[in-house]
């Protein structure tokens, strides 16, 4: 199936845009959302998280302690490391099942990560970029989670630049500032028609799962 990786750094509203792709007939996969299954409570990851990290790790619930651990990955790179060593091989297997099941117009991979991996340039037919500019991605993260603006900056900084996600696009929708819901809601339906008449020259119609994560 013709595939298109969807990313963008926090609060650009790549999430709004997966949305209204899968409302036109695409099939989503969320690797945030499958990354939240394996650590929400009893999830999949958990009995690993528990054993590298200790019971500190774990909260009430019996899921991942995203708090505890947002502070110990951005204090310690290497913690970082060993989280992402021990998630994205789950994200991955959970992905390509996904994918082989997946029916629609087209895929899309959403990843919130997918410049910073260098794993996505060959897994996908084009990677499309949700642009926003750095004020309002705070503004808006901390619209709806209440974190500071400094520990946003430190989400921030540890995402690929602004300018390193946009070189690697083979395609941008704008969703700034001045980006108002129905201009959102335009830009995106423009690319969705055009990755449609993309995907049929490409020979791959709807539902033939044919290019794998």
């Amino acid at each position: 199936m013709y595939s298109i990786g969807l990313t963008g750094g926090i609060g650009s509203g790549k999430s709004r845009v997966a949305d209204l792709l899968g409302e036109w007939g695409a099939a989503v996969i969320d690797t945030d959302q499958i990354a939240h299954a394996l650590t929400g409570p009893d999830g999949a990851a958990m009995p690993a998280l528990r054993a590298a990290f200790g019971d500190r790790a774990v909260d009430a619930r019996g899921a991942l302690d995203r708090a505890w651990m947002r502070d110990l990955v951005f204090a310690q790179p290497a913690e970082r490391e060993r989280l992402q060593a021990l998630l994205h091989p789950m994200i991955d297997t959970h992905t390509r099942q996904a994918a082989s099941q997946a029916r629609g117009a087209y895929v899309v991979y959403v990843v919130p990560l997918l410049v910073e991996s260098g794993r996505w340039r060959d897994r996908v037919d084009r990677i499309c970029v949700v642009d926003c500019d750095p004020e309002t991605q705070v503004a808006r993260v901390q619209a709806r989670s209440g974190l500071t603006p400094d520990a946003i900056r430190r989400i921030m900084a540890a995402q690929a630049a602004r300018a390193t996600r946009l070189a690697a696009a083979d395609d941008v929708i704008v969703n700034d500032g001045a980006t108002t819901p129905d201009m959102l809601h335009a830009r995106a339906r423009r690319m969705h028609d055009r990755w449609i008449e993309l995907a049929a020259v490409a020979g791959r119609p709807p539902g033939n799962p044919g290019h794998a994560a």
